[in-house]
């Protein structure tokens, strides 16, 4: 159940209500999400406005596949449904890479490049404080300063976005049995 009362779609402010009326009837967590941020539609707007372009409008340097690989890793550790059923590149990450792949970097045949960002991505979120100067180092043998800092900021907000979804609780627990 949300912790947000879940304005009523013919109440929802133009941006959110095409972004609920663009979502398919049966994503109900995505159509959840529209109407829990009914009271703050400039802050979805903005960030969106942020997201959408440095994730795979191609803002950036760093290329739309790796972002979508860290993405979905971060979703699968941060429990979000709805981040980890989303496919914000599917020309670039296949389904299996996008399904379980990212789960299993090290059994999957990602470029040393990408495992690394995955696995990089992985201790940010679940080990963050013990991130050793050995860990940036290698990861800046795999990327530039300005590739490195881009992957930071891009894996903390999947981050954090993912906790405040979760946190809503906009996603309907069942047990499948």
């Amino acid at each position: 159940m949300s912790r947000m009362p879940l304005v009523e779609p013919e109440a929802l402010p133009p941006y959110l209500k095409a972004i609920h009326d663009a979502t398919p009837e049966e994503n109900w967590l995505g159509r959840h999400f529209a109407r829990a941020f009914a009271p703050n539609p400039d802050l979805v707007q903005a960030y969106q406005a942020f997201y959408h372009p440095w994730h795979t409008g191609g803002a950036g340097s760093l290329e739309p596949r790796l972002k979508e690989l860290i993405r979905l890793r971060i979703a699968t550790l941060n429990g979000c449904v709805l981040c980890k059923s989303v496919r914000m590149a599917p020309d670039t990450v296949r389904e299996d890479e996008a399904a379980s792949g990212v789960d299993n970097a090290d059994a999957f045949d990602f470029t040393p490049r990408e495992r690394a960002a995955i696995h990089f991505a992985e201790k940010m979120a679940v080990d963050h404080h013990n991130i050793s100067d050995d860990d940036v180092a290698a990861m800046r043998r795999h990327f530039s300063d300005a590739e490195f800092l881009e992957l930071s900021m891009m894996a903390g907000q999947y981050i954090g976005f993912g906790r405040v979804l979760a946190m809503l609780q906009l996603e309907v627990a069942a047990c499948p049995i």
